[in-house]
């Protein structure tokens, strides 16, 4: 299974900052900023390259707060599971900047864009977003997009 970063900033106002994917997996959605980890990486380490290399923030690992960590399966496609753990950042230098990835664009937490986002996200993004830390397991069909299912419970 592959490790994967993903990184929400929210501003002062509470916005959330998401960015519309322009190529490869997710094309067309909104979501946050993150990818693979990279050897020799901590998992902060790759939040942090990843928020810079998409939408142009620079964050520090310690800026960083654990908000999920969550397992995306797919049982006839192992290759395609991966384990997700998700961050909120509140303080950053710079502004976000288009990328050749993800063009991105903040929103109200009332107003996600959840029919053009990952099905799942609408059942743990306001969680995170109020505050709640999670631990989850989204269950996949073999498309990779559909979701069959969802356990969520609140970490300790």
């Amino acid at each position: 299974m592959r490790d994967t970063s993903l990184v929400y900033p929210v501003d002062s106002r509470g916005r959330v900052l998401l960015g519309r994917k322009k190529r490869g997996m997710g094309f067309g959605k909104w979501n946050g900023f993150g990818g693979k980890i990279e050897k020799g990486e901590t998992m902060r380490q790759c939040a942090v390259r990843e928020l810079r290399e998409e939408c142009g923030l620079i964050a520090r690992t310690q800026d960083l707060e654990l908000a999920a960590e969550l397992y995306f399966q797919n049982t006839e496609d192992p290759e395609w599971s991966h384990a997700g753990i998700v961050y909120l950042v509140r303080i950053w230098s710079g502004a976000p900047a288009v990328s050749d990835e993800m063009e991105p664009r903040w929103f109200s937490p009332d107003a996600l864009p959840f029919d053009r986002m990952w099905q799942a996200d609408c059942q743990w993004l306001p969680l995170i977003l109020k505050g709640k830390k999670i631990r989850g397991v989204i269950h996949f069909a073999e498309d990779g997009d559909t979701v069959t299912g969802y356990e969520f419970s609140e970490m300790k």
